[in-house]
């Protein structure tokens, strides 16, 4: 019997990555609080937390948190180092470049992105997809189609590259180092939600319908017919 994976928790992830960094850096990083460099800290200590607590929970780390992880240490450098905003607004687009730049070589090169998230072993039984598409003569149609969908999740990625960047450009314009740049960085931590995590969110439920569709015209399957029983 496979050992089941442990489960995401959407509520607390939205509070550690989200909620709190924001509330503190709007509220906590005045003088007669913890100041503008350590309310930046806490502030950036609860997504760095999570990912680190998330990576010992699963024992996997994941593109996406890697690229996050990555992303909260480079926000933390502009600000404690006082950079320009401008390296604020780069920043917040290079990260999801980057992830769409990965999106379209694996595309090219091996195995889809896509393919990974959505068509794992641990949710699905993948074989039974595979051995289907061999009889019915239907693979190389598959991996078009795939490849197609593919190309669409790098087009969200780049969604989130260009709303990240008008977003920083038009909340955060203070110098960092000050406390109206860190209330500044929590109101955009806050804003991204709205504006870029759940439209986000519907594109990749939309993606998630299309290759349901896909397998369903060319296995005769339907996706909850292949979901693993954990």
């Amino acid at each position: 019997m496979a050992t089941e994976k442990p489960k995401n928790k959407p509520f607390i992830e939205i509070i550690f990555n989200v909620a709190l960094p924001s509330w503190i850096l709007m509220k906590f990083s005045s003088p007669e609080y913890f100041g503008v460099v350590v309310g930046l800290i806490v502030a950036l200590s609860f997504p760095l937390g999570y990912a680190i607590y998330d990576y010992l929970r699963t024992k996997e780390m994941n593109l996406i948190s890697a690229f996050g992880f990555f992303s909260t240490l480079l926000t933390g450098g502009i600000a404690l180092f006082e950079l320009s905003v401008q390296w604020l607004a780069i920043k917040e687009a290079s990260i999801p470049t980057l992830i769409a730049l990965f999106t379209i070589f694996t595309g090219m090169y091996g195995k889809p992105l896509i393919a990974k998230l959505l068509l794992n072993e641990y949710m699905f039984k993948v074989g039974l997809v595979y051995e289907k598409l061999t009889e019915n003569g239907k693979t190389d149609v598959f991996r078009n189609k795939i490849g197609f969908a593919n190309k669409l999740l790098a087009l969200t990625f780049i969604f989130s590259a260009v709303m990240n960047y008008v977003l920083a450009k038009w909340l955060v314009t203070s110098p960092a180092g000050t406390v109206e740049f860190n209330e500044e960085l929590g109101h955009m931590t806050l804003m991204s939600y709205p504006v870029i995590v759940i439209p986000s969110m519907l594109m990749l439920a939309a993606l998630m319908y299309y290759v349901s569709t896909i397998i369903k015209d060319l296995t005769g399957y339907k996706l909850t017919e292949l979901l693993v029983e954990q």
